[in-house]
Order: structure tokens, then sequence, then C-alpha cells
């Protein structure tokens, strides 16, 4: 008896960890490809589509129980010419008073580049792995980190004006900066809708050798989750996303992680950048392996996390 009852038990559990799953793979679909869709014409800073883009990732957050980190999901900047930009920014609060001040930054950024050069008469570049993989990567964290209560604020921010050259993540720098906050360690994630080659469960972090990020992450995760890449110190890639302002504002640890590894995806800035073309069990996956590390990042009092020197 005792027997069949913990064999309906593990079933149970076996049953509704795949039902989780599933349905965890059918929301980064669903999440791809609107944010990818032709309604949201490329996302460009400054449209209607990114507009549309920024009011589903807030609905999204309002939707899971994540927070806004200011009184709305959306932290206003202006670009010249008085193009008005979004941050769109969550939280999950930190319950140690000592450690307000030093949150955990998860971040992508959403937007892209409008139209490109037309082919077959579209001229949309829908921007599915640049940026929307790592923009649902994000949404997909905060999922799965909502009911947990990490001693470190976790912000959870998806950059605007990227593409103008990491406009957003300059502002947000320097406003936190403004404000006294002092964030720990910068996660960003660019381009992960496809695996790398030969490297299904990893992903590189650019500025690998400035800190130990690497040691402690894959300790964390039991696995070599995040690697080195040569390609990435060859272009210089730690300084061509939404990590760097951060460095450069705070001297932390700040990084990218990214699972394009120019062999493996023909389609950075082209109209043929499309949802169909990712995969979202990859997202899952990658989403699944981070998301224990993180609170772990977040939850230690000590900054094991350091720059190299």
């Amino acid at each position: 008896m005792k027997y069949n009852f913990l064999l309906y038990l593990f079933t149970l559990s076996f049953f509704l960890n795949t039902f989780a799953q599933e349905t965890d793979i059918k929301s980064v679909k669903s999440h791809l490809e609107y944010l990818s869709s032709d309604d949201l014409n490329g996302r460009l800073t400054g449209t209607k589509g990114i507009d549309k883009a920024a009011a589903y990732i807030a609905k999204y957050f309002k939707s899971i129980g994540i927070k806004p980190y200011y009184e709305s999901y959306r932290d206003t900047f202006y670009l010249k010419k008085q193009t008005v930009a979004y941050n769109v920014i969550g939280q999950i609060e930190g319950n140690d008073p000592l450690l307000k001040n030093e949150p955990l930054i998860i971040g992508a950024h959403y937007d892209h580049i409008g139209n490109s050069k037309a082919i077959e008469g579209d001229s949309i570049a829908n921007g599915a792995n640049d940026n929307a993989s790592g923009t649902v990567a994000v949404m997909q964290l905060a999922k799965a980190l909502i009911d947990t209560k990490p001693k470190r604020p976790i912000l959870f921010v998806l950059f605007d004006a990227e593409e103008q050259g990491l406009l957003g993540s300059k502002y947000l720098a320097e406003k936190l900066k403004s404000e006294d906050v002092n964030p720990y360690v910068i996660f960003n994630i660019e381009m992960v809708g496809v695996a790398m080659r030969d490297k299904p469960q990893q992903a590189y972090l650019t500025g690998f050798e400035k800190s130990n990020f690497a040691d402690i992450f894959n300790g964390y995760a039991d696995q070599k989750a995040v690697i080195f890449l040569q390609q990435a110190k060859e272009y210089h890639l730690f300084k061509r996303s939404d990590n760097y302002p951060f460095f450069q504002s705070f001297e932390i640890p700040a990084h990218s992680v990214s699972t394009f590894d120019f062999t493996n995806y023909s389609y950075y800035h082209h109209v043929d950048d499309e949802a169909p073309l990712l995969n979202p069990e990859h997202i899952q996956s990658l989403v699944d392996l981070w998301a224990e590390p993180l609170l772990k990042i977040a939850n230690h009092s000590e900054k094991l996390i350091k720059l190299n020197n």
C-alpha cells in the first residue's frame, strides 16, 4: 500500500512538472511570436511598435506579480529630437535592509532597428533573436523567481535604445548612481534564441576574464553553464551591449550572456530574423538552468563575485 502511494506521488509529480514545462515553452513561443510580429514593425525606439512592446511586457509583469521599480513599469527618458523612450523595469523586493541598495539586475534590450533592406517585399526587421529572445528570457526568469524571497532586490530591466548606442542602459546606470543605488551584478541577456553548436546547455560570457563571475555562477549551477568564447573577445562584445554602461559607471561585474556564436544564425539585423527560426525549448532550458544560480547570487550577503585585478 505504501509503495503504491509513493508511486502515485511520483507519477503525479512527474506529470505536474512535465505540464509546467510544456506551459513555459508555450509561453516562450507566444511571447516570441508577439514581440517579433509585423504588428510591432521592428520595435524601433520612439515608434508605436515599441510602445506596444513596452505595454505588453508591463502587462505581463503585473499579471505574474512583479512590482514596478518606480511608480510605473515604464521609466521614461528622451533621445535627441525629443524622441520618447522607455526602459521597462520590474522588481522582486529584497528582504535584507542592509542589501536594499545592492540589487542584482537581470536585463536585456527589447528594442530593434525597425525596417531594413527589403527582401521579396518584406522590409520589417522583426528582431526575433535580436533581442526578443533575450527579452523573453528575462520575462521567464521573472516568472521563475516571483515566489522567492531574496535578500537583495532583483531588478528585471528591459532596455530601450540599445540599438541607438546603449542609451537606455546608460540612462539607467546614471540614474541609479544619482539615487545612491549600487548594483551588485549585471546579468544581461543577448540573442539566446538558438543553441551554440555542440554546446546546447551553455552560453558564453562577455568580458569573461574581467571577473570571477563564471567561477561563482558555474559553481552554483554545478556545471559549466557559462563559458569563454574567443570571438566574443575578438569582437569586443563586452563593450557592445547593455552590461557595459554599468561597468563604466560602477566598476562592478557586469556581463552579457549569449548563444549567438557567429556560426549558428545568419540573420543578424536582417528581415528574416523571425520567430519560427528560434528554439523556444532552448530558451526555456537556459531559464531553468540560470534561475537557481541567479537566486543564490541575490541571496548571498557577501559579495563573492568581484572584478579581477
